[in-house]
């Protein structure tokens, strides 16, 4: 074993906190508790109820946000059918303006994003600081020149109109981005609604577009639970969904949709084997079993999660894989110096403990 193999190895690692204090104000100019974002502004129901927003880390109530009724549901949809013609009727230069004033105002906020998004999902502040913001923001600079192209490569498209977005909690702001750029790029306006695990960040970025001026009715960002995105895809003026979510809701939207006129994209969940030859470097596929099963705690659609190995590289190979893994940094999700923070939700938490626990070993 090398020198500086062995100095790794004996290395301890100092807690590197990120301060919370930006996200602690913002929550605070709120008073902790968020309506819905409809028509650029803020909406706050009558009889409103309200639900908490916990920190998966420590339990600790962030902040309370509001479900959304059917009433707020026909709001969200009339605002975005309200500024459809006009948003459509633009060129896609002049939409890739507004497309490239939000991206510059996510880079503009991108530490706030992403200590936010690190305390409301459980993420390392590595990732969402490294990977998260900076893509999410590059997916608007992207799209913006798609829309600049629009007239030029697809002459012979037009945008569909009211679009119902669906998003999953396991990468809320970069799902968030891939739902709403394209759409908008291509002169769509959109009704969103974030996971119920993750809806503070979908928050923050509904004030960031207010900020760049976009036109009201554009975005429309509604939170609840499962009856609000149920109410989305019903909604008789909603002419597209998109859900990234579980198979088996995927196939309630299916049937929900058929007949319906409505137009629909799915991206359903999934796991993936993680197949190792003997022909293999060795060391290169742990790495790869680490990036595919624990980047981002696990809660990948795609992660690794059943690892294939050849019978004759299979003992080397799980005693260098448990070697690696006995390295892995488990904390705070804001401690830059983890490699693995906490699990969204406490529901998730307990489903993860029914494969290590004696009742697994039972089954």
């Amino acid at each position: 074993m090398s020198t500086l193999l062995k100095i790794f190895e004996t290395m301890e690692y100092g807690p590197a906190p990120e301060s919370d204090t930006a996200v602690n104000t913002w929550l605070d100019e709120h008073g902790r508790k968020f309506g819905l974002f409809i028509n650029n502004q803020w909406v706050q129901p009558e009889n409103a109820e309200y639900y908490p927003s916990l920190n998966p880390a420590n339990g600790n109530l962030m902040a309370e946000t509001t479900q959304a009724g059917q009433a707020e549901v026909d709001l969200a949809v009339t605002a975005a059918r309200n500024a459809f013609d006009s948003w459509s009727g633009m060129s896609g230069m002049s939409r890739a303006r507004y497309l490239y004033a939000i991206a510059r105002n996510i880079q503009k906020h991108q530490r706030l994003l992403a200590v936010l998004e690190s305390i409301d999902n459980g993420k390392p502040i590595r990732e969402s600081r490294d990977i998260d913001v900076p893509l999410l923001a590059r997916h608007f600079y992207y799209y913006a020149g798609w829309s600049q192209l629009m007239d030029r490569e697809l002459p012979d498209y037009q945008p569909v109109g009211v679009v119902g977005q669906i998003i999953p909690w396991n990468f809320p702001l970069l799902m968030l981005a891939w739902k709403i750029a394209p759409a908008l790029a291509m002169g769509n306006t959109v009704v969103l609604k974030p996971a119920s695990y993750t809806r503070l960040s979908a928050l923050l970025f509904a004030q960031i577009v207010a900020e760049t001026g976009l036109p009201p009715g554009v975005i429309n960002i509604i939170t609840g639970s499962s009856k609000a995105g149920s109410m989305i895809v019903g909604h008789p003026d909603v002419d597209k969904i998109a859900f990234t979510g579980s198979t088996d809701v995927g196939r309630i939207l299916r049937r929900q949709t058929a007949g319906s006129g409505k137009k629909l994209s799915l991206e359903l969940g999934g796991k993936s084997p993680f197949i190792v030859f003997n022909d293999a470097d060795l060391d290169s596929a742990v790495e790869g079993v680490i990036d595919a099963i624990w980047f981002n705690q696990g809660q990948v659609c795609c992660a690794g999660s059943r690892l294939l190995v050849q019978e004759d590289v299979a003992e080397q190979f799980i005693k260098k894989l448990k070697r690696r893994m006995g390295h892995l940094r488990v904390g705070e999700p804001l401690d830059k110096a983890i490699d693995m923070g906490a699990i969204v939700h406490q529901s998730q938490w307990d489903t993860c403990l029914l494969y290590t626990s004696d009742a697994a070993d039972d089954a």
